[in-house]
Formats: structure tokens, sequence, C-alpha cells
């Protein structure tokens, strides 16, 4: 039994560690295909390779801050409307101690718990309202401590993850002087990398590496064959 809990615990602990490889994924993701898409529509009408480096560092800088601080509101505008959630029901808790009581019976009794059973788990819960609160937390609102993000650590881990999506892409411009070679190099190590990142990331989903890795590669490739497209419209067009 000692063991079940200890893994039980240590799982839980894990959980949250977890959870950001959305964000990794996501502004890796981002980081790559934007570059290679913008690199593709500079590479078409700029003819040296050091116009073209220097504008998509100024691309990649602005994006990793942009998606940092974007990740950043968008973490910090959602741990605050969960506090107003958490702030309402600790109102409820002292206003209302009844309606939550039956809140509680009818959470049980639709998972099919007996009235007994019910009011045994109700008394139980109602008699600590710490304990009533986190319950309340977890049943009806659906809300974990631990699910709790920090804004600045998730802006931090996209604005990170979309500069080491955006390396490969802009690494061959630094030592290919031709930009419609290095564009080629370019979307070579996208590819792989993609398929890379695709294949680590089992290491936390547990699926298929193979899978996973051309799942991501053909998902990376297609959108930045859209990029590639509308540099090149942009470039005949406009």
């Amino acid at each position: 039994m000692a063991d079940l809990s200890q893994r039980h615990h240590v799982e839980d602990w894990h959980t949250p560690k977890g959870r950001a490889i959305r964000e990794v994924i996501f502004g890796m993701n981002d980081g790559l295909v934007t570059t290679v898409g913008f690199l593709a529509g500079v590479t078409s009408s700029i003819s040296q390779s050091r116009y073209i480096l220097l504008a998509g560092l100024a691309e990649v800088v602005a994006g990793a801050i942009s998606m940092a601080i974007g990740a950043f509101l968008a973490t910090k505008s959602q741990r605050e409307f969960f506090h107003s959630e958490i702030e309402q029901e600790k109102w409820e808790i002292e206003k209302t101690p009844e309606k939550e009581a039956q809140e509680i019976r009818e959470i049980y009794g639709d998972m099919g718990f007996t009235r007994p059973e019910q009011e045994m788990i109700v008394n139980r819960v109602t008699s600590d309202k710490d304990i009533l609160l986190r319950f309340m937390k977890r049943e009806e609102l659906g809300l974990f401590d631990e699910h709790l993000d920090e804004p600045l650590q998730v802006g931090l881990i996209m604005g990170l993850s979309f500069l080491a999506g955006a390396l490969p892409p802009i690494l061959p411009y630094f030592f290919i002087g031709d930009p419609h070679t290095a564009i080629w190099v370019t979307i070579l190590c996208s590819v792989l990398f993609l398929f890379f990142v695709g294949v680590a990331k089992t290491r936390l989903t547990k699926t298929h590496p193979l899978r996973s890795g051309l799942e991501t590669t053909f998902l990376g490739i297609f959108a930045c064959g859209v990029g590639y497209g509308l540099g090149w419209l942009a470039e005949k067009f406009i």
C-alpha cells in the first residue's frame, strides 16, 4: 500500500510538469514554421544573404517576444478568472452552505451513490470549510491547485521554445552565402528537426515514436508550404 501511495504522489507531482509540453511544442512549431515561411518569402525577393539573415533575426526576436507576452497575458487572464471563480465559491460556502451540501448530494447521486452514502460524504466534507472548498474546487469547478499555471513561467517557456524552433531554419544563412542554396538547406534542417521533435515528445506522451515523428513532420511541412505559398504570392502580386 505504501508503494502505491508513493507512486500516486509521484505521478501527481509529475503531471503539472508534463503539461508544459503544450507550450514547448506550440512554441517550437510556431517558431520553425513562421521562420521558414518568412525566409522563403524574403529569399525570393532579396539576393544577399546578410540582409535576409538580418531580417530573419529581427523576425525571430520579435516573434519570440510576442509569443512570450501573449502566453503571459493569456495565462494571467485565465488565472484571474479561476481565482474569481474560487472567491465566488468561498462566498457560497459562507452564505449558502445548504446549497453547497445539496450540490454534493447531486454530484454523488449522479455517480450512483445511495442516499445514506451521500449523507455520509456530505457530513464529512462539510465538517471543515477548507475541505469543502477544496472539494468544490475539484468536483464542481474542475480546478486543481497544481493546474494554476504561473504566467511568467509559461511566458518564458513559450518564448524560449519559439527561439529553439526558429534556430534550425535560420542557421544555414550564417554559413551559406547563396540564399537560394541556403533555403533548401533550411527546409532540409526543418524537416529533420520536426521529425526529431515528434519523436522526442513521445518520452512524455508514450505514443509510437515513428508515428508521432511523421505526424509532426507532415503537419509542419504543410504549414511551411502554406507560409511559402503566401510569401510567393506576396512577392508576385504586391
